[in-house]
């Protein structure tokens, strides 16, 4: 699985950087597994040229059973507690008419725990549309409740692929809502005033000399998950280190 973690780690940094391009300074939020998941479930049904272009894309040019590493990973990922739940769910919805082979179906469920569910699109695009919208918000327990916009599906739609990520958890040092206060927040181009989480205590910390910049871990409940932080040294340009 390391290989794998390996690749998913190049491919999100990868990702980063083309999602960045056009303005450096917006906000990017996406989630690498999701895609690179949906992605690989499709290299199942995929040959030749396109077969070796996918796998480039995602960086799994080092061999090995992808699928079966999947299958650890989105199985090793998934955490279910009273503090914190982290869970993941795909699915693909392909068009009634067409012949999807039963084995690559059956690989889909075994190693993405993905069901295919056959709709009409050629004949109702829109009830489709609202279909799959109504699977994702169900899986991320109403917090996406449309997915799929207006006229991004069509009558000629043969196949959509879905991740659903949700996660829930409870800091393992809690912030006090009364300590929130207003900071100053530095961009590249200027400094803002905005309102900060506040904390006293012992955490883990370090410093990336490459970048540069401080990592510092803030574990939730368990320590079994943690969100990692990045702050630039000052004068850093982000734009620059990440290229």
């Amino acid at each position: 699985m390391d290989a794998l973690c390996k690749a998913n780690g190049t491919f999100a940094i990868n990702l980063l950087k083309m999602l960045g391009e056009e303005d450096h300074s917006r906000n990017v939020f996406f989630s690498p597994l999701s895609l690179s998941s949906v992605l690989t479930m499709v290299l199942m049904g995929a040959k030749g040229n396109t077969a070796a272009q996918m796998s480039q894309a995602l960086c799994l040019n080092e061999g090995g059973d992808v699928h079966r590493g999947f299958q650890s990973l989105l199985r090793e990922v998934s955490t279910s507690g009273p503090q914190c739940l982290l869970r993941t769910a795909n699915r693909l919805f392909g068009e009634k008419t067409c012949d999807f082979l039963p084995a690559f179906k059956e690989s889909c469920q075994k190693f993405y725990q993905a069901d295919l569910e056959e709709l009409s699109f050629a004949e109702d695009t829109e009830e489709c549309r609202k279909h799959i919208n109504d699977w994702v918000m169900e899986k991320t327990e109403g917090k996406i409740s449309e997915i799929l916009g207006s006229g991004t599906v069509g009558p000629l739609t043969k196949l959509v692929l879905v991740n659903a990520i949700y996660f829930k958890g409870k800091w393992n040092e809690q912030f006090n809502r009364k300590h929130t206060r207003g900071m100053p927040f530095k961009t590249n181009q200027e400094k803002k005033t905005v309102q900060m989480m506040f904390k006293q205590a012992k955490f883990k910390m370090g410093h990336v000399e490459e970048v540069p910049a401080q990592v510092l871990e803030l574990p939730y409940v368990g320590a079994e998950l943690s969100m990692l932080i990045l702050l630039p040294d000052e004068n850093t340009d982000l734009a620059v280190n990440i290229s």
